[in-house]
């Protein structure tokens, strides 16, 4: 019987966004082929938002556009594909 482990990836940035300091909770869950990350954080009211984060044709992470996101999630985009990429290099 052969037992096959993945590893689970976790964890929460303090990014700043919006003109102020947000958490940002990052999981990476493995869809068919397909790595995905999803980030939550909340907004001003306490109101949970929550998208996914795919890796594309070259190789870098893009926040997937199928819902409306405020515009400071967007914005930081950059931000959120440069903590992905260190946390990876980590493991």
């Amino acid at each position: 019987m052969q037992v096959h482990f993945t590893k689970v990836v976790h964890f929460t940035r303090l990014i700043k966004a919006g003109g102020r300091l947000r958490e940002f909770n990052f999981r990476k869950h493995k869809q068919q082929e397909d790595d995905v990350f999803s980030v939550d954080t909340g907004d001003d009211r306490g109101n949970r938002i929550l998208f996914y984060m795919t890796k594309v044709d070259n190789g870098n992470w893009s926040i997937v556009k199928n819902q409306p996101l405020p515009i400071w999630i967007t914005e930081n985009e950059d931000k959120f594909r440069e903590q992905i990429g260190d946390e990876l290099q980590r493991q």
